[in-house]
């Protein structure tokens, strides 16, 4: 059997190599952005000159064709489903028994004047950290327009090179469409910090030109003009799925697929960034755009293509990103604001650069979620507490457990105690320092 990949980031590759431990089907993997897989998390270390394009490329290029992996390095111009085709640049085609759409994100643009100058871009692509390199030379401000992930990535990147930078952020708070309002205070607070200019409640409304199709700035939705040479888009990304459009498979924002990742037409599946659910689980977005799921969705539709048909089940969902020198996880459900009947434990230290928010359910006290700032948790705990349905109180005396290193990273249980006990006066968590040969750590002594 012969099976096609469009596209060669995690989701892809993941299936790739599952499929050849599972079988010894043919396997060919088409990209148009790079001849070899590389890691897009590390994209912002390459232009910070902490590492080379040679460093993010998790395996040695000689281990496609041992794995005997084809890769072709070409635009997928068209799908023709009815003769299992694939039209390739350059007048190619390839055929195949399966395939598997694995196309990723592109960067979101919302029709603003001026969005297609030199010098306005996204960050998603190798070709986007190529642009970048180029677009930013020489230049005396940059614009970040967007307040999530990427933007924040973004800002460090210019900021390492020593670049001003102004960060327009359309809500009240940095990111509060998915923070609550306390986290998302710590993170504005250290953007500030770094000497980023951030304005929040500000829209971009035009992006303006110099005459030669250069950016020479922007404009603001409140009419302010903010001079720059460079102009990043990171308004979210959405499915990058114009040459699915233009076949017989379902789309809606994404390529629809069932829990198994099948399209509409049998032989086709859809997985990672550009896949869509028709029917995705309680408080599950339809559209998952996150590195573990797309790992997750290449395994699973791997063992269904080889004969095991493997239902997804993303499990505890958790998420992990830096804020500059702020560490961020989150584990299970946290949104922005608590939701009817449910109640939240929040502790901050005064610094302000550590906060540990626990949501729980106000009557039955189980654990819904963690969020985490400046402070390591492990995953495999947090997640484990979550499955178990554990209550606040069990978790409360536990925390030491999910200590991520007790020996080199400050512990701040006894603070965390404190304040439950305070929202908790009737039967108080009392603990002890435990003194070992790697450090110390605290333990119950009495709770409920």
């Amino acid at each position: 059997m012969n099976v096609a990949i469009i596209g060669n980031g995690v989701a892809g590759i993941t299936a790739a190599r599952h499929i050849r431990k599972l079988s010894d089907h043919q396997i060919t993997v088409i990209s148009d952005e790079t001849e070899h897989h590389f890691s897009r998390t590390a994209l912002m270390y390459v232009y910070m000159g902490h590492m080379t394009y040679q460093n993010i490329k998790p395996y040695e290029d000689w281990f496609w064709q041992k794995n005997r992996i084809d890769l072709v390095h070409g635009h997928v111009e068209a799908i023709d489903t009815d003769n299992q085709k694939l039209a390739i640049s350059g007048g190619r085609a390839i055929g195949y028994d399966v395939l598997i759409l694995a196309t990723g994100s592109k960067p979101n643009k919302f029709g603003w004047p001026g969005q297609d100058l030199e010098g306005v871009q996204g960050l998603y692509s190798w070709q986007d950290l190529q642009a970048m390199e180029h677009n930013t030379k020489g230049i005396s401000r940059g614009v970040i327009v967007g307040g999530g992930l990427i933007g924040i990535e973004v800002a460090e990147m210019l900021h390492s090179r020593r670049i001003p930078t102004t960060l327009l952020v359309r809500e009240q708070q940095y990111w509060n469409n998915v923070l609550p309002v306390d986290e998302a205070q710590i993170i504005g607070r250290h953007i500030q910090q770094q000497q980023i200019d951030l304005r929040l409640g500000s829209e971009l409304k035009e992006i303006l030109a110099d005459g030669n199709g250069r950016v020479r700035g922007v404009i603001t939705g409140t009419g302010e003009e903010i001079p720059c040479q460079f102009v990043a888009l990171t308004a979210g990304v959405s499915p990058n799925i114009e040459v699915v459009k233009r076949s017989n498979v379902a789309t809606g924002r994404g390529v629809l697929v069932n829990d198994f990742f099948q399209t509409n037409i049998p032989n086709i599946y859809a997985i990672g960034d550009c896949a869509e659910f028709h029917e995705p689980k309680p408080l599950a977005p339809k559209v998952e755009q996150l590195w573990y799921t797309g790992k997750m969705h290449g395994e699973v539709v791997a063992h269904t293509i080889c004969g095991n048909q493997t239902p997804y089940n993303r499990g505890v969902w958790f998420n992990s990103a830096k804020f500059f020198d702020i560490e961020y996880q989150t584990y299970g459900y946290v949104g922005n604001t608590l939701r009817p009947g449910e109640a939240t434990l929040y502790w901050e230290h005064p610094e302000g650069r550590h906060c540990i928010r626990i949501n729980y359910d106000a009557q039955s006290h189980v654990v819904n979620g963690f969020n985490l700032f400046g402070i390591r948790y492990r995953q495999e705990v947090c997640s484990r507490w979550i499955r178990e349905g554990r209550t606040l109180d069990y978790v409360v005396q536990h925390l030491g457990e999910a200590n991520f290193d007790p020996e080199f990273f400050r512990q701040y249980e006894p603070e965390i105690v404190k304040l439950y006990n305070q929202q908790n006066p009737g039967a108080p968590v009392v603990l002890k320092r435990e003194r070992g040969i790697v450090g110390s750590q605290w333990s119950v002594v009495s709770g409920q």
